[in-house]
């Protein structure tokens, strides 16, 4: 049976390319090759392989970037105020929390001037775990990215999924927003994070700043938008455990206010980049995780049928 998952997910590999597509970043880079033979013996293996939710109850299990989802359900590829990314990649799946958290975001952003929607990226795999490529987290089905791209046309094929690249929002890497950057951006952000259900917003240090300036209202949302590497093709949002899933773990509350001296910090620090530490020692690599060092409840995610 293991052998069997990983040639799946090797197949799954190579899929677009024999059919005449290229998985690609959000960006419109390609995604880097991966050997199969070092899929061996680890988790993203065996999840990625999975092609459809487990026949059992919704639950997030573990920790975001450790963990798993049972009863994961299937975003829809297109709805009325959405369309689904990279669909090659079949990870529109959730927590049934996390998708009618989108469902709803995305009513509220086509009430945005040139948005009729939104495009959404990376939710889940269909059992969550970890995955063949690009995040460490998105595990439990709390998860979502967001595309800076306005969805201005929710009539794309599936090719026209594969190929489209959202749009960056930062200049000066990230310290300041560009031009593509605009209100809606801001608003639909907002509506994101004043959702009860946000635990935190990721999202480059230049448009957090931008927002604490811009915003002239209700500041406690901001408290939730965390400044963040990268991000800015899109930003993602993290919903908090839902009640009475035992086997969850929630992430640290946010610190207390609303961010926005820290979001400067972050913003001179990438102005003027501070020395590195001398006695700093450097980062160790990260482990790829077995099924074995996942939450026991994920073994049985994956024997679910």
């Amino acid at each position: 049976m293991y052998l069997r998952r990983l040639c799946i997910a090797a197949l799954m590999v190579v899929t677009a390319a024999c059919s005449g597509q290229s998985d690609t970043n959000i960006d419109g880079t390609p995604l880097p090759d991966i050997d199969p033979a070092t899929l061996q013996g680890l988790a993203k293996a065996a999840f990625g392989a999975e092609r459809v939710g487990s026949q059992q109850s919704p639950a997030p299990i573990g920790s975001y970037a450790k963990g798993c989802v049972a009863g994961a359900e299937q975003l829809a590829e297109t709805g009325p105020t959405w369309q689904a990314m990279r669909l090659s990649r079949n990870r529109n799946w959730g927590h049934p929390e996390l998708i009618d958290f989108v469902q709803q975001l995305s009513r509220n952003a086509a009430r945005q001037p040139g948005w009729n929607g939104i495009y959404v990226g990376d939710l889940s795999q269909p059992r969550g775990g970890p995955m063949l490529t690009g995040h460490s987290s998105h595990q439990i089905g709390l998860d979502a990215d967001i595309w800076m791209l306005p969805a201005a046309n929710l009539n794309l094929s599936a090719t026209e999924r594969e190929n489209i690249s959202s749009i960056s929002t930062r200049r000066s890497s990230g310290a300041y927003t560009n031009a593509s950057w605009t209100r809606a951006h801001h608003e639909i952000v907002k509506a994101a994070a004043q959702d009860s259900r946000t635990a935190r917003i990721f999202i480059f240090p230049g448009a957090k700043v931008q927002m604490c300036n811009d915003e002239k209202g209700d500041r406690s949302w901001l408290r939730k938008v965390r400044p963040w590497y990268g991000h800015h093709y899109h930003f993602h949002v993290r919903l908090a455990c839902p009640r009475g899933a035992r086997g969850c773990v929630d992430q640290a509350a946010p610190p207390a206010g609303d961010g926005c001296a820290d979001a400067q910090q972050w913003v001179s620090n990438i102005l003027n980049p501070p020395p590195p530490a001398p006695s700093a020692p450097a980062p160790k690599p990260s482990r790829e995780y077995t099924v074995a060092d996942l939450p026991q409840q994920c073994s049985g995610v994956l024997r679910s049928r």
